[in-house]
């Protein structure tokens, strides 16, 4: 029996376990060799634990943190044994989650008072970052909103073409130029665009080149200027977009964005194909950063609003 109060609806939970299953039995193969023939658990058991979930990509810093949390339960307990280290974990990472992660959303929101709600996403290229995206458009759309896409992307033909493709799938207009314009001006006219729509939400596609940060975070730092001149305060949210199944490759490019501009939440794709989806829980806590969204399947209704409670219980199922 779940430790956790269901909130997902049924079909949601069922893809997110289907999409955590590697995850979730990589961890408890490692785990269950880690504890085979111990009983009690002591140093050595937080030691291999320690092993376990670096090896899980949940991150240095964080296991450490994890690791001395249960530390503290051992020492205020005095006893427990390893078959009681399920339940702790899912607790304690549950609440290291909390820390940064506040509410359980299981919906796709905006604010009320915010019309167009803008939200500009980064990300490398290759993350799944137009699919992202596209997703997003449509889950809006299936809400009754309003939404225009701005394919200020420009530094990649494929990059615009790939918007295009999802914006004629979802059925939502876009704002485009030819490969090689100033994204700002791309983000300039979408914004105008949303404005005379009436839309709900705008959402622009940026480029993701890391080679020079000083050259990202000022064309980062340009587009969020010339989009001001529509709308003050805008963009309302920064979304980055990582590949969960690069695992600390995530961190590294979480450390990069998170240099060159305010990145304000989180999108975590392609954990289904992979046993890496420790990651969630190591860059929320390290960056300290909400995870908004995770991608767990292909199809459109796989990229579900991110819920800590729901994650932890199926990431130990």
């Amino acid at each position: 029996m779940s430790l956790f109060k269901k909130i997902f609806s049924k079909e949601k939970k069922e893809t997110l376990d289907k999409g955590l299953e590697k995850s979730n039995t990589s961890f408890f193969n490692k785990l269950s060799k880690a504890v085979a023939g111990k009983s009690t658990v002591d140093d050595e058991v937080l030691d291999d634990l320690e092993d376990v979930l670096i090896a899980s990509d949940v991150g240095v810093d964080t296991t450490l943190k994890i690791i001395k949390r249960i530390e503290a339960r051992v020492a205020k307990d005095k006893y427990f044994g390893t078959d009681e280290l399920n339940k702790i974990l899912r607790e304690e990472i549950a609440a290291l989650l909390a820390l940064t992660n506040v509410g359980n959303e299981t919906d796709f929101n905006i604010p009320e008072d915010r019309r167009p709600y803008v939200i500009m996403v980064v990300g490398v290229n290759g993350v799944g970052k137009t699919t992202t995206i596209g997703k997003l458009a449509a889950q809006f759309k299936k809400k009754g909103l309003k939404v225009v896409l701005g394919a200020a992307d420009t530094f990649r033909a494929a990059a615009i073409d790939q918007l295009q493709v999802w914006a004629d799938r979802v059925d939502v207009p876009i704002v485009k130029q030819s490969m090689g314009s100033d994204p700002a001006s791309v983000a300039y006219d979408t914004i105008q665009s949303g404005v005379s729509q009436n839309a709900d939400v705008v959402i622009i596609d940026t480029a993701g080149r890391l080679h020079n940060k000083v050259n990202l975070m000022n064309e980062l730092s340009k587009i969020k200027r010339v989009m001001q001149k529509v709308t003050p305060d805008v963009p309302d949210e920064v979304l980055l977009v990582l590949d969960g199944s690069t695992g600390q490759n995530a961190f590294e490019q979480a450390k990069q964005f998170t240099k060159a501009t305010e990145v304000t939440s989180l999108a975590i794709t392609k954990l289904d194909g992979t046993a890496k989806g420790g990651v969630v829980i190591g860059i929320s806590d390290q960056f300290q950063i909400p995870v908004k969204y995770i991608g767990v399947g292909e199809k459109i209704d796989d990229l579900q609003v991110f819920n800590k409670i729901e994650f932890v219980d199926s990431f130990f199922k």
